[in-house]
This record gives structure tokens, sequence and C-alpha cells, in this order.
């Protein structure tokens, strides 16, 4: 049974933190939608990073940083609101002169807030993450401080939940559904093939159990291919596979920013499509 606080994980020095206070409500945040959490989680496995930095005063720095260009900045500045913390940086030029807007979460966002609703509704990231987020929760748990303090070997966080061993079960993680429209927000495609295909593709690091259970869901045979040696893809494209992708993000709704656009504009093709028109959508 889920509490109905939302306790800090490990202790804050405030004195050291300007114009910052404890939060000593934070039933507000226990508000936030399930769903829309779950999503961000997929979001933050596909398109953030957690940085763990050594200070010039040598102490730790860790911060969690969604980096997107800056099409999506109306989705981060969505996030941020609905949150209801975590800052907005920039835009950012690139060398290649695209721009880049973030979402910053400080360590007091993560402690106070993000990663204490993670557990408190039982979401975790997934192997992407995972060593990242495994070592800010030790850090955060332990009260570390200076950087070289830092064990050689970091133990796994007792407040982090074991890794599913086969496909099957990460089907029943009560997050799963909602963490895959993020990662697709991060790493997913709707597309239209040369050959007036109609595709979708979701792509990272490898992974293969997870893989296995994007299949599942999706009910697909598609073989699941791998790029440079390092990387999955799953692309779909037969009338079955592309009507369980409409009926997935038809049930699951909580696809934002540009990929809904994306998502949207991909509907439109298939429904004028002599191919797919015949659809349920």
């Amino acid at each position: 049974m889920l509490c109905t606080v939302l306790p800090t994980i490990g202790q804050i020095n405030w004195s050291k933190l300007r114009g910052q206070v404890p939060l000593v409500d934070k039933s507000q945040y226990l508000k936030i939608p399930f769903s829309f959490l779950a999503t961000l989680a997929g979001l933050i496995d596909g398109d953030g990073y957690i940085s763990i930095t050594r200070t010039t005063k040598g102490t730790i720095e860790v911060l969690l940083v969604i980096a997107l260009d800056i099409k999506d900045e109306l989705m981060l500045r969505h996030i941020q609101t609905t949150l209801g913390f975590g800052r907005i940086a920039g835009p950012f030029t690139n060398k290649n002169g695209s721009q880049t807007i973030k979402l910053i979460f400080s360590r007091t966002d993560l402690q106070q807030l993000l990663f204490p609703l993670f557990v408190h509704h039982g979401i975790f990231l997934t192997e992407t993450r995972r060593a990242q987020f495994n070592l800010a929760m030790y850090i955060f748990s332990t009260g570390l401080t200076r950087f070289e303090d830092m064990p050689s070997a970091i133990p796994t966080s007792p407040l982090l939940p074991s890794m599913p061993a086969i496909a099957a079960s990460f089907l029943e993680l009560p997050f799963f559904m909602y963490w895959i429209v993020g990662f697709t927000i991060a790493e997913g495609s709707f597309l239209v093939k040369a050959n007036n295909d109609a595709c979708f593709q979701l792509n990272q690091r490898l992974h293969s159990t997870l893989f296995e259970a994007l299949k599942l869901v999706f009910g697909t045979n598609r073989k699941i291919g791998i790029e440079l040696g390092k990387y999955h893809k799953l692309s779909m494209s037969s009338k079955k596979d592309i009507q369980a992708v409409i009926d997935f993000f038809s049930t699951y709704n909580t696809l934002m920013g540009n990929k809904l656009v994306q998502y949207n504009k991909w509907l439109d093709y298939l429904k004028s499509s002599q191919r797919y028109g015949g659809l349920k959508f």
C-alpha cells in the first residue's frame, strides 16, 4: 500500500542553499497524474541524463537534464508547469546552428520531489539510465558530499526494484505502458517510407529483454534489428502491426510535443491511404 506522504531521500544541508527552504507540505505533488509521471520516466530513459560531476570545490553535483531541440520547448515548459518544479535553460546554439532547450532538475528537486515520486508510485528507470539513477540514489541516501569519497563499487539502492528478468514481466509493471509513450517521444518515429509503407520505429541501445517486451505489447513477430552492434531497432509496417500501434496510442494517449504532431500527421496519411484507410481509427 502506497504511503500518503512524500519523504525526502537522504538529508539536505539547507544552510548551504541560498533562498531555499524545506517543503513542509508535499501533498499537492501527490496529485500529479501517475500516467504523466510514467510517461516522464520513459522520456528520461530515452532523452534525459543524470549528471554526477565534481565541482571546483571537490563536492558532488547531481542534476537531471532533459535536452531537446528548440521545437519541443513548449513540451518542456508543459512538463515543468505540470510538475511545479525544475527550471528551463536556453536556448543554446549548437555548432551546426540548431538550438537546444533544457529542462533541469536540481539535486534538491530530485531528493525532495522527483525521485520520491518515482519511488512512491513504483516507477523506475530502465537499464539505459539505471546505473546513473542508482548512483544518485546512493549519494542521496548516504549523504555523500565529497567526490573523492565515492566508492569504486556502488551497491544497488534498496529503494530500486529489480529489473524484470524476462520480457513478460515488463508487462506486469503498472507504469510500463505509459513508459512506452514517453520512450516513444524520445526514441520513436512515425514515418512513411519511400514505397509509401507507413512505419512505426523504436530505437535504443542494446536491451534485448526490453525489446522483446515491446514486441509482446504490440503483438508483432517482427525481428528486432541490431545497428552498428550497439543499437536495437523495432520497425513495424504491416497492416496488423499498424493497427496495433493505433490501438495502443489511442488507449495510452499521453504523447506530447513534436512527437504528437508527427503522430497526428501520420494518422492523416493512414486515413487517406488506399492500403491503410480501412483500419479502425
